[in-house]
């Protein structure tokens, strides 16, 4: 995992929404999925880019369903870009780097 992004757990999510200043990407995926991997370098990318500016982070559904379950995640990638604590973007599927970044410049 990339220095700059954030491993949550169930236990941790709600709080690093809560106590994040900017707005917050997070990715939700499982070691056995493909896109999950190939989209895994440009989260990477990002949070290095967005490093103070925004939280990058990802949570693997497999071992903390709680969190998926309460975003209702059914699909895997879905990243959830997150502004005060409330949803502002959600993508499911593999997903460009540009849309992401287009959407967190605009929270910026």
């Amino acid at each position: 995992m990339a220095e700059n992004v954030i491993e949550l757990t169930d236990a941790t999510f709600e709080s690093t929404l809560r106590q994040s200043d900017g707005p917050v990407l997070v990715d939700f995926w499982a070691p056995w999925c493909g896109p999950c991997k190939m989209i895994a370098p440009v989260i990477e990318e990002i949070a290095g880019e967005y490093a103070g500016k925004a939280t990058i982070c990802k949570i693997n559904t497999d071992e903390h369903r709680d969190a998926a379950i309460n975003y209702g995640i059914n699909a895997i990638p879905t990243l959830i870009l997150f502004k005060e604590g409330q949803i502002a973007k959600k993508w499911v599927g593999l997903t460009g780097k540009k849309d992401l970044t287009a959407a967190l410049d605009e929270l910026l």
